[in-house]
């Protein structure tokens, strides 16, 4: 992992890079494969929505968040992983022609106290676009190698191979928020990770070296190839879309189906383990919170937590997130 180390920041440090040009087509397609809201896929489809125009998928705009923050913050190098984000607002919608760049500043530096031959960097970061407007603001930590400390050895690790999961036939009435129940876990279903995907997703938003190939990945503190936290993330969110798929036909049938908004954001994000190759994911998502909106009528804010657990039911993920959600017809 030569090229960026703990040493190399200072609290109060501030790095500015970019820009990322994003274009239409990007736009689409992240959302065809992880969000396929019709505001993210389809102009005219997007005018009866909530937002009212086509915008980048927010889950979108963290991965050219964590691109960004590895072109400038990492110099193109590797860390060593992220344990998670204390939090993530999104402020304003991504467009298609937006240029989006960087500024993040070091909050905190210190030595792990359990691990020799790592250090935790904490980090506020802000994505702004060409019109020097905020899009997103995260704050999180990272994990560098310390530059004078032997590395521990790799994780002993037993990859999986992918194996193909029949999709489910399960179908729940969609309520709107205002009748909705708290505390109902939905089971999403189960994503497989693959190679191919999983360096696809590396290559477009976080080509860092244990995402991209599998013999370095084996010498680094991972030990195995494994997916970006950003991708386990989209992966859920792909999971909700499918799952939702079928609860429209079913609410269709005998009534209005509620719409979903976008989300301004999400907090404690935990990424508790590598998803590697072969890792099967299933993921529940539970309504926590529901309250109208006095600024959107017709319309609430639903708070709901999510989780990931793998084919050995370990919790490799989680976080609370906010969605705008039809109060009710």
């Amino acid at each position: 992992m030569a090229g960026i180390a703990f040493e190399d920041f200072s609290p109060g440090e501030v790095i500015e890079g970019g820009p990322v040009i994003v274009t239409r087509d990007e736009i689409v397609a992240f959302a065809a494969e992880f969000d396929p809201q019709p505001f993210h896929l389809d102009e005219e489809a997007a005018k009866a929505t909530f937002v009212g125009t086509l915008i980048g998928s927010g889950g979108q705009t963290a991965a050219f968040g964590m691109l960004l923050l590895q072109r400038h913050v990492f110099r193109g190098a590797s860390s060593m992983g992220s344990p998670g984000v204390a939090q993530l607002r999104w402020l304003r919608p991504v467009m298609p022609g937006d240029s989006l760049r960087l500024v993040a500043k070091i909050e905190d530096c210190r030595v792990s106290t359990s691990k020799h031959d790592r250090g935790f960097v904490r980090i506020a970061m802000t994505i702004l676009n060409g019109r020097d407007e905020t899009v997103m603001t995260q704050a999180f930590t990272v994990m560098f190698p310390r530059r004078d400390a032997a590395p521990l050895p790799p994780r002993t690790v037993v990859l999986d191979e992918p194996t193909l999961v029949p999709e489910g036939d399960d179908a729940e009435t969609l309520l709107f928020l205002k009748d909705a129940v708290i505390d109902l876990p939905r089971d999403l279903g189960r994503h497989v990770f693959t190679a191919q995907d999983i360096v696809a997703f590396a290559k477009a938003y976080d080509p860092q070296i244990f995402h991209l190939d599998a013999e370095a990945a084996r010498r680094s503190h991972f030990g195995g190839l494994c997916a970006s936290g950003w991708h386990t993330t989209a992966a859920w969110m792909k999971r909700l879309h499918i799952t939702r798929s079928r609860d429209i036909a079913l609410t269709a049938g005998s009534g209005p189906v509620p719409q979903l908004g976008p989300s301004p954001g999400f907090r404690d994000l935990r990424w508790f383990a590598p998803v590697y190759v072969g890792d099967t994911i299933r993921y529940a998502c539970t309504l926590k919170e529901a309250r109208a909106t006095a600024s959107r009528p017709g319309w609430g804010l639903a708070t709901h937590h999510n989780t990931g657990h793998n084919q050995r039911g370990e919790k490799v993920f989680e976080f609370t997130g906010s969605v705008f959600w039809q109060w009710e017809p």
